[in-house]
């Protein structure tokens, strides 16, 4: 049972952390593309990669928050924030596709690091799942709110759905049997592709007709 619990938090970090730069990046992006200063680029940095995390772990009773307790999640976003404005050109050229690429491997990560932390605390399945799912896109909706626009998952179809379906599957697999090492990496390639798949044929969850 340790061993279990020990490998599960390994994910968590592990996932957690790859997340968050890969989600500092992108807020640093967008700050920029918004006009905003050295500052307002770590501020919207560090929001868009902690945001979903700190909200999780308030929710859950991981207090305090990862993002405040350890050195390594705000060092990593005001790091990858910096860097980001510094080489603003060379970032700014890749191309969006890549861009796109990376905000579904973030989400696809941070939608793991939930569902299991929310699992090593004890929630219950359902719950866990949406513990993920806030995980994933919880930073990018304050991140947008702080920008003055409409948040994108509001927006954007197959997104927060991804991140629950990849939260879903990490369960599913424990329930299997499967260890939490392959059951992430499952969950993760579940969302990260779902993503992808809604991205190139345009799917979309339905609307109403007004």
């Amino acid at each position: 049972m340790n061993k279990i619990k020990l490998r599960t938090e390994t994910i968590v970090l592990a996932a957690d952390l790859a997340g968050t730069l890969v989600f500092a990046i992108e807020g640093a992006l967008s700050a920029m593309r918004g006009s905003l200063d050295l500052l307002g680029v770590m501020v919207i940095s560090f929001v868009a990669a902690l945001g979903g995390g700190v909200i999780r772990d308030l929710l859950i009773g991981a207090t305090p928050p990862n993002a405040i307790r350890d050195w390594r999640y705000p060092v990593l976003t005001f790091l990858a924030g910096l860097l980001t404005f510094i080489f603003h050109s060379t970032v700014q050229a890749f191309p969006a596709t890549l861009i796109l690429v990376l905000d579904a491997a973030g989400l696809a990560l941070f939608a793991v690091a939930g569902v299991e932390k929310a699992i090593l605390f004890g929630i219950r399945p359902f719950v866990a799942m949406l513990m993920g799912t806030v995980t994933a896109v919880g930073g990018g909706v304050v991140r947008d709110i702080l920008l003055a626009r409409v948040p994108a998952v509001l927006q954007v179809d197959i997104y927060a759905t991804a991140a629950f379906f990849g939260a879903f599957t990490v369960l599913a697999g424990r329930r299997l049997g499967m260890a939490p090492g392959p059951a992430a990496l499952l969950g993760g390639a579940a969302c990260f592709t779902l993503r992808l798949v809604a991205i190139s044929y345009g799917w979309h969850l339905p609307k109403a007709a007004l």
